[in-house]
């Protein structure tokens, strides 16, 4: 691995570790094994690396709790259970709730930052949208492709219900939602009852 590689990983371990707002350039170089001069010639500022650590460590969850199919099976299958496919995806994310956790608090520190910090809000926009169509394509088995603005409104709703679900787990973790319990409301949601 070179250098800008080594500040990647390094910036995401003390995102993790001290969070965003308490992660210095020193940090990164000691957490890298690189040097100061190192994290301006790759990225061209410490908030400019931090940007992409953080949009990196949550892609990389987003990779780690969504379906292993990235929702294939889904499509192939139209027949296929919705909720079925609903429980499946929220059983993996919240199976995954406490090694998320270090995640799920940065996220929440990242959006507290966001009135005083227009470049991260600039850097994390685009991402977010993206995210909402992964979203829909991994949860429900959408094609943003084929029907983009199906996948968009049902991206928001989920990228709501993660957010949501996401502060209830940082916030409580005893009393926070299964993936049964979400299923079950989404069912009542809809008029039905499971």
């Amino acid at each position: 691995m070179g250098h800008r590689e080594d500040l990647l990983d390094g910036a995401k371990r003390c995102l993790l570790e001290k969070g965003y707002a308490r992660t210095t350039a020193r940090d990164i170089v000691a957490a890298s094994g690189t040097n100061l001069a190192s994290i301006g010639y790759h990225y061209g500022s410490k908030d400019a690396l931090l940007q992409q650590a953080f949009l990196a460590l949550t892609e990389e969850w987003g990779h780690r709790v969504g379906p292993a199919d990235g929702g294939q099976e889904a499509r192939e299958e139209p027949s296929a259970d919705p909720y079925e496919r609903f429980h499946a995806v929220w059983d993996q994310v919240i199976a995954a709730a406490a090694a998320s956790r270090p995640v799920w608090k940065l996220q929440t520190e990242i959006v507290t930052r966001l009135d005083d910090d227009e470049k991260l809000r600039e850097a994390i926009k685009e991402p977010q949208r993206e995210g909402r169509l992964g979203m829909a394509e991994a949860f429900l088995g959408l094609d943003p492709e084929a029907d983009p603005e199906k996948a968009r409104v049902a991206g928001l709703l989920c990228q709501a219900l993660a957010t949501g679900v996401m502060i209830q787990w940082v916030v409580d973790p005893e009393t926070a939602p299964t993936a049964d319990d979400l299923t079950e409301g989404l069912r009542i949601m809809m008029g039905e009852r499971g």
